[in-house]
């Protein structure tokens, strides 16, 4: 039916069913809350990070993490309740508040732990104590008896139990932890072995403590120089606008000159080859073998070489107004920083939020470790409390949880840096830009998107758990699977880390969709991927080259920090306590430059998005002006002109084939009368 001889009501009625049937994209406009049912979802799971806590709390596993407890399961500085079929268990410990070892030194490296029995004592001792009348006249005077619970301490030097059931002798000096209330000897010499095992790269005690040692004496210098590395990061990003430009085209320029000159020399080595390489007559048969296979070699790898590099030139003739459009984004996105400087405060932020998160995370595995039921250890007799039927799967749980809040944590900063980047995307005066964007991006996140955040932190979990659990199989079993075995351990290894690499990347996509459009995941991954496959070699392009623009801005606040380094420890003239402060310098350098120009790409990928939006919906007549800064408007018109031109080429070859058409039928030699 005509929509014309509609009611006025029909007609709004297809209108809108055809809005509803076609959506379009409208930024900062119609929001409202997305997959409410993943956030209800993740609430729930958090509760149940929170109720295993509260279980090891209710349980003892706090107190006897943080109090300690003895190899009878009692706790120390407190009453306990007798445990069944655990002799000397049920008393009270309120007056003895440290946890003290028989053997201190004996140490369980594999397990990480003290295979020694465990005491409660009321102190712990100072000084050394050498024989057993020493261990009385301590216990005698302090009132802090050393040895088992059923000995009497003015007994101690006649009681034949008092070789298993007293400490090693002589009895190191020793002092009490902060907080962890254990005994711990004041020379840790006898945990050298569990050193060695830890630190299996030093051959040397005396190379490790050269390199302690240089390490205490450069702390200030190293101190001074990962903030250096901060600094050199903060203004790479807002500098980079204008250098990017020349390394872009600095890097282009050596991969095809590399190319040239590569398949250059491949094909002289072939020709002199050729040339010179089957004068000598007096050739066995090997040899003249050998040259004809090293003559094909050559001649292979010259042709594959010069089919790559005509590959490359095509390449780079094709992709270079995208190479163009690589360095207008990192241009805009360098303002982009000029006028939301709080985008350099969320390396900071996630980092803080990531360690609250991962203290807290370990402190309840180590409760964990300390809770569930008592357990009597078959080899050294005493008593060990471990997870045991269904409450075993508590760790798991911990597990799962500790990947996906992770990449929660993680979505939220890109989403957070999306909402921001969309805002000042989408808004033409950028006098009238809210006063604090990245605030706002941050309420609105909070208030309509966390469900969001967390499907696709979910969808990133699923991937990565099986990826880590075939990397510990792996490991578990390296020495023992076979060729083949490894082989395909290792292929499913790097299917699952790529999977996990283009899931980030589409997530990350999606988030900026859900920014602008305020839509539910997979309809903003739905409509991202749509956008992305629209410009596939765009996106190629910019990920190539900007990638490798971003690593050359890691590696030069690297060398500019490490060169820096070097300076300053040119006083010390040992050498080798050089190695240690620079290797952390570096690494530290390295860290802070990934985290800051990581936000940078994120700005740049969510500008790339925005600018993709705007040139598909908006040409530039009024109705439709562009939102876009006016570094990629340039891009626009230039790619105009050049379309333009081309355009202009063509219409004028096909005039040229239709006056060739029309004078092809009149015959040779006739002429008109």
């Amino acid at each position: 039916m005509d929509p014309r001889y509609l009611s006025s009501s029909s007609q709004q009625q297809v209108h809108l069913r055809r809005k509803r049937t076609k959506r379009e994209w409208r930024p900062l406009e119609d929001r409202s809350c997305t997959d409410l049912p993943w956030f209800l979802l993740f609430t729930v799971f958090c509760f149940g990070m929170g109720s295993i806590c509260s279980f090891t709390i209710v349980t003892g596993g706090a107190a006897r993490l943080v109090f300690g407890y003895d190899s009878y399961g009692n706790t120390c500085g407190q009453r306990n309740e007798l445990i069944e079929g655990v002799r000397l268990s049920g008393l009270d410990h309120t007056d003895r508040k440290f946890v003290f070892f028989l053997d201190p030194c004996n140490v369980d490296i594999v397990q990480r732990k003290i295979r020694s029995m465990a005491l409660c004592v009321s102190l712990c001792p100072t000084e050394e104590l050498k024989t057993y009348q020493d261990l009385k006249r301590f216990a005698m005077l302090n009132g802090s008896e050393l040895c088992s619970y059923e000995l009497a301490g003015h007994k101690y030097p006649g009681l034949p139990e008092r070789v298993s059931k007293c400490p090693k002798l002589p009895v190191p000096p020793s002092k009490p932890l902060p907080v962890f209330n254990r005994c711990t000897p004041v020379d840790i010499s006898c945990y050298a072995k569990f050193a060695e095992a830890v630190v299996t790269f030093v051959g040397d005690n005396g190379v490790l403590h050269r390199l302690i040692a240089g390490v205490a004496a450069s702390k200030e210098i190293i101190i001074g120089l990962c903030v250096l590395a901060l600094g050199l990061s903060m203004i790479l990003m807002v500098i980079i606008r204008y250098i990017s430009a020349v390394l872009v085209w600095i890097l282009t320029s050596l991969v095809v000159l590399g190319s040239l000159a590569g398949t250059s020399v491949l094909w002289w080595l072939y020709i002199d080859h050729r040339l010179y390489g089957n004068h000598t007559t007096n050739k066995e048969e090997e040899d003249v073998e050998v040259s004809r296979d090293s003559g094909q070699a050559l001649l292979v790898y010259a042709g594959a070489s010069t089919v790559f590099t005509i590959i490359l030139l095509l390449l780079m003739l094709f992709m270079r107004k995208r190479v163009a459009l690589t360095i207008a984004l990192f241009h805009v996105a360098g303002k982009v920083f000029i006028h939301l400087p709080l985008l350099t405060l969320q390396p900071f932020v996630t980092f803080l939020a990531l360690l609250l998160f991962w203290i807290y995370w370990i402190l309840v595995l180590l409760f964990l470790g300390t809770s569930g039921n008592s357990v009597q250890n078959e080899e050294t007799g005493l008593t060990e409390f471990r997870l045991t039927g269904p409450l075993q799967y508590l760790t798991w749980y911990h597990a799962v949880g500790l990947v996906w809040i992770t990449e929660f944590i993680l979505a939220c900063q890109q989403m957070t840096v999306a909402g921001a980047v969309v805002t000042y995307y989408f808004t033409r005066d950028k006098n009238r830009l809210p006063v604090t964007p990245i605030m706002s991006s941050v309420l609105r996140l909070v208030r309509y998107h966390l469900g969001t955040v967390a499907k696709g932190a979910f969808i990133i979990t699923l991937v990565k758990i099986p990826r880590l659990f075939l990397m510990y199989i792996h490991n578990q079993l390296k020495g023992k699977e076979n060729a083949c075995a490894r082989c395909l351990l290792k292929t499913c290894i790097c299917c699952l880390w790529c999977l996990e690499k283009c899931l980030n990347y589409l997530n990350q996509n999606a988030y900026a969709a859900t920014a602008i459009n305020s839509t539910s995941f997979c309809t903003s991954a739905r409509d991202a991927f749509v956008i992305l496959v629209e410009n596939a070699l765009r996106v190629a392009t910019i990920n190539a080259v900007g990638d490798f623009v971003l690593f050359l801005g890691k590696i030069l606040i690297v060398t500019s920090t490490a060169f820096a380094g070097v300076l300053l420890l040119n006083y010390q003239r040992d050498y080798a306590e050089w190695l240690l402060p620079l290797i952390i310098v570096c690494l530290f350098s390295f860290l802070v430059a990934h985290c800051f120009l990581s936000i940078f790409e994120i700005v740049v990928d969510v500008l790339f998005l925005c600018f993709a939006i705007d040139t598909k919906y908006n040409d530039g007549t009024p109705g439709k002006e562009f939102f876009m800064d006016k570094a990629l408007m340039e891009f626009v018109e230039s790619s105009r002109r050049l379309g333009r031109a081309v355009e202009r080429g063509r219409s004028r070859v096909k005039e040229a084939v239709s006056e060739g058409a029309e004078m092809k039928p009149m015959a040779p030699g006739t002429s008109s009368a």
